[in-house]
């Protein structure tokens, strides 16, 4: 069996470099999937300590964090079709079309 650590270290590990790619890096497609790396070293926690404690409520809770997370990717992905059918670029910097 692994010990639970091993699976907090891994969420760890996740959590940086998804950290490190929101803060980073400049094209909107690799800051949505470094917020998905984010997420899903959440759940690998959710579980982890879920099945260390005995109960079903850390899958519970990564069942609704994926469900919050394909959300998030279809507006996500809706805005980004009409960010580049409108300039072209997905570049973060490229991009303030939303400021007031």
């Amino acid at each position: 069996m692994v010990p639970l650590s091993w699976y907090i270290l891994l969420g760890v590990v996740l959590f940086v470099i998804g950290a490190a790619g929101v803060l980073l890096r400049r094209n909107i497609l690799v800051v949505l999937m470094s917020l998905e790396l984010l997420l899903n070293s959440v759940n690998i926690n959710f579980i982890a300590f879920g099945h260390y404690h005995g109960d079903f409520r850390g899958r519970i809770f990564a069942i609704f964090v994926i469900a919050i997370t394909a959300a998030e990717v279809a507006v996500a992905l809706g805005i980004l079709v009409a960010l580049v059918r409108n300039k072209s670029t997905l570049k973060v910097d490229d991009v303030t079309m939303m400021k007031g």
